[in-house]
């Protein structure tokens, strides 16, 4: 199937959103140059103010959508005030977007240090440098930093989850579906639902 072919199918509309997203991040990861689960995700502030950032989704199943930050950072210490976020994902090749909003939770520990163990070990050990979101005098500061944890831990050695660091799921009550089509008269499908346990319903919306 060709690009072409995705872009002008309709969108599924059957019981499991989560389903069609999976679908559709597979025809992404096929099309995309680079990082298919790449998502901007947004939180808002004390003051209501709305943040926006890119990360990359590292989970979906039916409980949601996962990402891992340090919850000192600005996106970590504003959903964890609110337990709210939004999700919206773009790709470029298909003309497609989705976009998730909801009530966030922390993933489990077991799962969280899952995740950590499977990333590269200068990833395990710039989680611990740096105090991401705070100013940072110089970037020699931060190599230091690295530099210091990675003595610390050795070369071999063990490099632990910082207790600061985890993941957040969204769990969607709302998931939006978007495809583009000619003079802007876009096909949009959102799931919507009250509760988690609950069914979702289906509507069709004006571009």
């Amino acid at each position: 199937m060709t690009n072409k072919d995705l872009t002008e199918a309709e969108i599924p509309t059957g019981a499991d959103p989560f389903a069609v997203f999976e679908g559709w991040l597979q025809d992404a990861q096929a099309s995309e140059p680079n990082d298919a689960n790449a998502v901007a995700v947004a939180s808002v502030d004390p003051d209501g103010l709305p943040n926006v950032r890119m990360v990359l989704l590292k989970g979906v199943d039916s409980r949601g959508f996962v990402f891992y930050t340090n919850f000192e950072s600005a996106k970590g210490r504003e959903v964890l005030a609110s337990r709210k976020a939004a999700m919206c994902f773009h790709w470029k090749s298909l003309r497609r977007q989705v976009r998730v909003r909801g009530p966030v939770d922390i993933v489990g520990d077991a799962e969280a240090d899952a995740y950590f163990a499977s990333r590269a070990r200068g990833s395990r050990i710039g989680a611990w440098a740096s105090d991401q979101s705070r100013p940072l005098a110089s970037r020699q500061l931060l190599e230091e930093r690295v530099a210091a944890v990675g003595d610390r831990y050795g070369e071999t050695g063990e490099v632990p989850r910082p207790p600061h660091w985890s993941g957040f799921r969204i769990v969607p009550s709302e998931i939006e579906f978007w495809r583009d089509r000619t003079f802007r008269l876009h096909d949009r499908i959102v799931y919507r639902r009250r509760a988690p346990k609950e069914a979702w319903t289906v509507t069709r919306l004006f571009p």
